[in-house]
């Protein structure tokens, strides 16, 4: 059976309102209170909320219910939103000098009985990589497998994983950085013996794509490597180079990064 995403985000939706941390703890305030019996909050409570909630409720009986229930509607309407904001304050930087404008009361409630289920986030993450789902199977059929003769380090495997998958969810910049430690990577590992000596000499232990680059081209029948290489290795450096210096990357930037680095790895390791 096909996974039908719009129907699953439906569905969780209507969980998430359901579910949503605070409401139930909102609506057992309204109901103890409309039936007379917030006496039961005593001890369950710490003293100073009770004081404040029994006084609170001895002012306007009707007032106090209407404000719970409405607190717990917010919670219930708001949840989605307040859980993207919840971890967008944990990816972005936050100024001392202009600090946020103060959360909504029940937001505060929500975040407190929150605490420790994490709720908030556990939404967040869901929702998000819902939303990533599509445009990644986009990305991925158009991209075939790598076929090399012969295997790298399982270093480099684990960087072209994980800058497959960075372009898979729209991580654009970071895959391009990571195509760059592929190639980095793949290199040193088929540098004769005699070569990598000289470049670690050379460059201090601390060489770099294009200095690798610029030994290769220069020792293309010692390490027999198709000529055409340096060429496609040279995209790739300069495209993570600009994604480190020149700022974000489009995915089309990535995905040509991408292929350069795949078809750059079929040539070097081809022998």
């Amino acid at each position: 059976m096909p996974i039908d995403i719009q129907q699953l985000e439906q569905q969780l939706l209507a969980q998430s309102a359901d579910t949503a941390p605070g409401r139930e703890f909102c609506e057992g305030i309204v109901e103890l209170a409309r039936t007379g019996r917030l006496e039961q909050l005593q001890g369950v409570l710490p003293e100073i909320v009770y004081n404040e909630l029994r006084v609170r409720y001895a002012e306007s009986p009707e007032v106090f219910i209407e404000n719970w229930r409405r607190l717990a509607q917010e919670m219930r309407q708001g949840f989605i939103q307040h859980a993207r904001e919840r971890l967008t304050s944990l990816t972005r930087l936050q100024s001392a000098e202009r600090p946020a404008a103060p959360a909504p009361s029940w937001q505060s409630i929500q975040r407190a009985l929150d605490a420790q289920q994490h709720d908030l986030l556990r939404t967040a993450f869901v929702f998000e990589l819902l939303e990533l789902v599509e445009p990644a199977v986009r990305r991925a059929t158009a991209l075939r497998e790598v076929v090399v003769s012969s295997l790298s380090s399982d270093e480099a495997d684990r960087y072209l994983d994980e800058a497959t998958r960075c372009f898979f969810y729209g991580l654009f910049t970071a895959c391009a950085g990571l195509c760059r430690s592929v190639l980095e990577e793949a290199i040193k590992q088929k540098l004769p013996p005699q070569l990598a000596r000289l470049i670690r000499s050379r460059y201090r232990n601390a060489a770099t794509l294009g200095n690798l680059l610029h030994e290769v081209n220069n020792n293309l029948q010692m390490m027999g490597i198709d000529p055409d290489f340096p060429r496609i290795a040279n995209r790739v450096n300069d495209t993570g180079k600009r994604a480190v210096h020149c700022g974000l990357l489009s995915e089309e930037e990535a995905r040509d990064c991408l292929e350069s680095a795949r078809r750059a790895l079929q040539l070097l390791l081809r022998v």
